[in-house]
């Protein structure tokens, strides 16, 4: 019941006109990852066939900074990403949605934390769940994961747990 209130509180936000800036927050066993992104304004917006929920796609371009964990070597990388993102809000009034996506990313080594990355350039892949908290706040909590899709060997990855806060003006 508790869900089904927070999820059908009030009206459904409109599309995101202006876009928002976001901090992330992630962690993993090996690292913890601070990143600060631009959101870009909805690029396509459609109704579901049901007609009661909405698909929106947005761009997420950002950067990174990766601290390793227990003396881990490299003890740093810079990150440059750049995420199409495909959100779903299933219901008229909810402020609950979904989010996946799949992008380029860049890191500034091919070695991070005790791991051979082998290439700078990786893709992130990116699944989640957030909440509308009013106009201009929204949160999200997301699992993401990097990987060069073995483009070249190794390919460790690096695994993540997100949370994320976005303003929109």
């Amino acid at each position: 019941m508790f869900c089904t209130a927070l999820a059908h509180g009030q009206a459904a936000p409109a599309a995101a006109e202006h876009g928002g800036i976001s901090l992330q927050a992630a962690a993993d066993n090996h690292a913890t990852r601070w990143g600060l992104n631009w959101e870009s304004p909805t690029l396509w917006t459609t109704r579901s066939p049901d007609g009661d929920g909405r698909w929106e796609l947005q761009a997420e371009l950002g950067g990174a900074w990766w601290l390793a964990h227990s003396g881990r070597t490299p003890a740093h990388d810079w990150q440059l990403s750049a995420i199409p993102l495909l959100r779903y809000w299933p219901g008229a009034g909810s402020r609950l949605f979904y989010e996946g996506g799949i992008g380029a990313t860049l890191f500034d080594h091919t070695r991070f934390a005790g791991k051979d990355l082998s290439t700078a350039f990786q893709f992130g892949d990116h699944l989640g769940v957030g909440y509308q908290l009013d106009r201009h706040q929204r949160i999200s909590l997301r699992l993401s994961h990097y990987s060069n899709a073995d483009i070249k060997r190794p390919n460790p990855g690096l695994s993540t747990l997100q949370l994320t806060y976005t303003w929109l003006p």
